[in-house]
């Protein structure tokens, strides 16, 4: 079918998108036929039912490939002087236009079906939150999108000066794959795993047989024992997981610096990404230390920048992650050449915070783990002694837990000013070091509850249009949180402080 060609200034996107969508409709449907065809045969023979579904799904392919022609045919795109035009719709036409001086992302995504024809998926945005602060063009050739992340974040005007070197700052090494399993997604993907076992077999008819067939490989077994080994084997399918999602999250990742002023993250094994930040929005780093990961001596680089897009995707792709787990030394060294400084903020030596902090911490994580204790023994005394048992066990395994957490939150505690940054860390679970650069920060937020007026401390907030928009010092020594606050950013606090006359 003849198709009238767009004005020269304007371009098309790839034409194959019809193909691909109705190959990505066709696996949709050959995983829903069997279901849909057994359930048809409750009505008639299985040829007529096999005949029923291989039509329907000829429609359903038929009608998604024809509405994504007629998508193709209707969009159109051009990159201006001043502006990026994206123009689609048939009943309802949506024009939209980006200013070329606003846009600071340009990322490349392709899953395993573009990869194979060479196409990409491009999202270009200004970095503001919102459906009309990015453009989707999808698809395009890998070569038209590496032209247009090229000619939207060339910056080389206004590359920021710095010792450190260009080109590859990372590159991925294996070994590093032996963090996966103590992450908190292990075991999450085990849940999951079981939760999907038990999912399907209801849908197929076959749950009860499922739960048959596990009770008669325990049934002479102790309950306590049955747990166990059902517990191991999900953690065991979560470990599993855990290494796949790592292998096709993390392969061929590389973190490079471009000319002009932009680093560049390439990842992926089946779904290639390449993320792009400039260095002109970069306004710190943030070393995350999750709990079992701190355990072995790693950690995990994510960038503080302003503007980052959020939606669905940067949300659940590590949109701001400049290096994965990796050892702490060269995550370290990771941050120092990411921020073009001699030496790492993140590992510079941090002032501790006053013995009255770990009481807080103390007494907070003892309530946490005495609270669920005592509704159990509550309620014991009024329905049965079983729940007493219960609340025993919990309190033998709360309480120490809850001291060790809380005594490691109180050393994980620290802030400091390294150069242009002011550096703060907190939490056990989930430990941040963040080193936030000082011309960043746009205002202070000083609290002090009663308690921590009556133990002289108090937390100094530093809030910023960057990353999370506000990174914490908690539990400061009332002086020295003040004194912090007005060294880091001169003049932004000092109105407000009150100093005692100095004695002569």
């Amino acid at each position: 079918m003849s198709t009238v060609a767009p004005p020269a200034d304007w371009r098309r996107l790839d034409p194959r998108t019809v193909l691909v969508t109705a190959l990505v409709v066709a696996g949709v449907v050959a995983g829903a036929a069997i279901p849909v065809t057994l359930g048809l045969t409750r009505w008639s023979s299985l040829p007529v039912a096999v005949l029923q579904v291989f039509a329907g799904a000829l429609l359903i392919i038929g009608v998604a490939a024809g509405a994504d022609r007629i998508r193709w045919h209707r969009t159109r795109y051009r990159i201006g002087e001043e502006h990026v035009d994206l123009h689609t719709g048939l009943l309802l036409v949506k024009r939209r236009s980006l200013a070329r001086s606003r846009i600071r992302t340009v990322d490349l995504t392709a899953n395993l079906m573009l990869r194979l024809l060479g196409l990409v998926t491009v999202r270009i945005g200004t970095g503001e939150q919102g459906a009309d602060s990015t453009l989707e063009l999808d698809p395009v050739t890998r070569a038209e999108g590496e032209r247009l992340r090229r000619l939207l974040l060339d910056r080389a005007a206004t590359a920021p000066a710095g010792v450190h070197r260009e080109g590859e700052l990372a590159v991925l090494d294996p070994r590093w794959i032996r963090y996966a399993p103590v992450s908190f997604v292990a075991p999450m993907l085990g849940g999951a795993a079981a939760g999907a076992v038990m999912q399907v077999s209801e849908w197929v008819g076959a749950q009860g047989e499922v739960i048959e067939w596990v009770g008669d490989r325990f049934r002479d077994t102790p309950l306590l024992w049955t747990v166990i080994a059902l517990v191991l084997a999900a953690l065991v399918a979560g470990v599993v997981g855990a290494l796949g999602l790592w292998i096709e999250m993390w392969w061929n990742y590389r973190l490079e610096r471009e000319a002009g002023g932009t680093l560049r993250v390439r990842r992926g094994l089946f779904t290639s990404r390449s993320i792009s930040v400039e260095e002109a929005r970069l306004r710190g780093v943030d070393l995350v230390e999750p709990l079992g990961v701190r355990l072995l001596g790693a950690a995990r680089l994510d960038a503080i920048t302003t503007g980052l897009a959020k939606d669905h995707e940067a949300r659940n792709a590590d949109h701001n992650t400049l290096l994965p787990v990796a050892p702490r030394t060269r995550a370290d060294s990771v941050a120092a050449d990411v921020l073009r400084e001699a030496d790492p903020p993140t590992a510079a030596a941090l002032t501790p915070h006053p013995r009255a902090a770990r009481g807080r911490r103390l007494r907070w994580s003892l309530a946490a783990a005495l609270g669920p204790v005592l509704i159990l023994t509550l309620l014991g005394e009024l329905l049965t002694p079983v729940l007493l048992w219960i609340a025993l066990g919990c309190a033998v395994v709360a309480v120490p837990v809850a001291v060790v957490l809380a005594l490691d939150a109180y050393r994980g505690l620290g802030h400091a000013i390294s150069g242009r940054y002011l550096v703060t860390r907190s939490g056990t679970v989930r430990r941040s070091t963040a080193a936030l650069e000082r011309a960043g920060v746009i205002g202070w937020t000083v609290k002090q509850s009663v308690f921590q007026r009556r133990a002289g401390l108090l937390s100094v907030t530093a809030t910023t249009a960057a990353g999370g928009g506000a990174y914490t010092a908690y539990d400061t020594d009332a002086s020295e949180g003040l004194d912090f606050a007005a060294e880091a950013v001169p003049e932004l606090l000092e109105p407000f402080l009150e100093r005692s006359p100095k004695k002569a």
